[in-house]
């Protein structure tokens, strides 16, 4: 096992990060090594990264085992603790090459941190992820994530991520233009704007930008970019010149996925969040209303403390209300330290069965999306031998030996996917 492995959990932004790990690490030199980036977000989460990280020793006797991200920023004693492990990294460090290079004795420096920043250097430390890296299947990576935005200023009562994550900073948009110039230079033909709190964009800049803006300059200044797609979006922060831009540039696909979390005004409320519930139904009616193929996703938390049946179903509702058809659904699980962890908690069963419940209502809704779709023609970008992505986020079983981006007509479905041929 020469090259080191990655084990990722979590979000988007850990999937990136993962990738800058896996160069920083290569350009260290370092070898027989196994990488954990970790997620905070759930217990279950952090379960399955202790999970890992002993399964990987067993496996692997020899190697360095190496543990990084939001649990590991969070609590590096306790995994510093665990006898598997050689050596923890932040949120920081987990970006830096000097990280990855050997010490002395590990055991005398088991937790390594960054330093402190306010600037924008932890988010652009290194390039960005090149195509062709993990991609498998033989095709170089078509679609790709660009880390925009780290950090989030709010304090959402669930959330422990920006204890781990820092203050919003954005990366100017000098630099997002670069990367994705090189990006699009190594053949990725979609890049996916991610961040923690991706719609706060430019807020830090001296010139204040937006998200919106960001993306018309991207796509100017990239003409041969393809397709850009935008990660997880507040609604209560989506910018007007963004709007402007998602009617007007077919080139930013007609997908949004919103952080939601509930569907009842008084749930959110002691969520802390910045939306209601008009809100969030305004936002996908607007979006349809400017491109009526527009396809919603959204996250949406099960059992909140203090949820009754009444206020889960506004949160059911909801979801066919808005049409959300790729619904992340995620089972409330206490953070230790956050406000919501005081708060009366629903029944770890009554959790499970309304997380159950929602997926459910999702994949109804999925169900019938996808049976619309069938007749219409789009877009489709190949992403491995026999699969590839509608401009609606769709996943399409394509024809095997094709490549780049095909127009296709939709035939079918087979279980989540729609069935594509190519269209004359």
């Amino acid at each position: 096992m020469p090259a080191p492995e990655i084990i990722t959990f979590g979000c988007r932004l850990n999937a990136f990060e993962s990738e800058i790990i896996r160069r920083a690490a290569g350009a260290a030199g370092l070898e027989a090594a196994i990488i954990v980036n970790t997620c905070a977000v759930t217990g279950e989460a952090e379960r399955q990264a202790r999970q890992a990280i002993r399964r990987a020793r067993r496996e692997h006797p020899d190697a360095r085992i190496i543990v990084t991200g939001c649990a590991a920023t969070l609590a590096p004693q306790r995994y510093a603790a665990m006898p598997e492990v050689d050596r923890v990294l932040d949120n920081e460090a987990k970006l830096r090459v000097e990280s990855y290079l050997p010490l002395a004795s590990t055991s005398t420096l088991p937790c390594l941190q960054g330093e402190e920043t306010t600037d924008t250097g932890a988010v652009a430390s290194l390039p960005a992820p090149q195509a062709g890296e993990g991609s498998g299947g033989g095709l170089p990576r078509a679609r790709a994530y660009l880390q925009v935005q780290q950090g989030c200023d709010h304090r959402c009562t669930f959330c422990i991520i920006p204890y781990a994550r820092g203050a919003s900073r954005s990366v100017p948009p000098g630099t997002v233009i670069a990367h994705a110039r090189e990006m699009v230079a190594d053949g990725v033909y979609e890049i996916v704007l991610t961040g923690v709190d991706l719609t706060a964009y430019g807020a830090d800049l001296p010139d204040r930008s937006t998200l919106g803006g960001l993306a018309r300059r991207l796509l100017a200044d990239v003409p041969d970019l393809p397709r850009l797609r935008l990660s997880s979006l507040d609604p209560s922060e989506i910018d007007d010149e963004l709007w402007v831009v998602f009617a007007s540039e077919p080139r930013l696909m007609p997908h949004l996925h919103l952080s939601l979390q509930a569907g009842d005004d008084l749930i959110l409320k002691r969520m802390k969040r910045r939306h209601n519930r008009a809100r969030a139904l305004d936002t996908a009616r607007r979006a349809r209303q400017l491109r009526r193929e527009t396809a919603i996703g959204a996250d949406l938390i099960a059992g909140f403390p203090t949820e009754d049946e009444a206020m889960f179903r506004n949160s059911l509702d909801l979801v066919a209300e808005m049409g959300i058809s790729y619904l992340h659904v995620f089972p409330y699980s206490p953070r230790p330290g956050t406000p919501a962890a005081r708060m009366p908690a629903v029944a770890p069963e009554m959790v499970r069965e309304r997380a159950a419940r929602l997926r459910a209502a999702g994949a109804e809704v999925l169900a019938d999306e996808l049976r619309t779709r069938v007749g219409t023609t789009g877009d489709v970008l190949i992403e491995k031998p026999g699969v590839g992505r509608a401009d609606f986020y769709a996943p399409v079983v394509c024809p095997v030996g094709i490549a780049g981006i095909r127009r296709m007509r939709f035939t079918g479905v087979a279980g989540d996917r729609l069935v594509g041929e190519l269209a004359a």
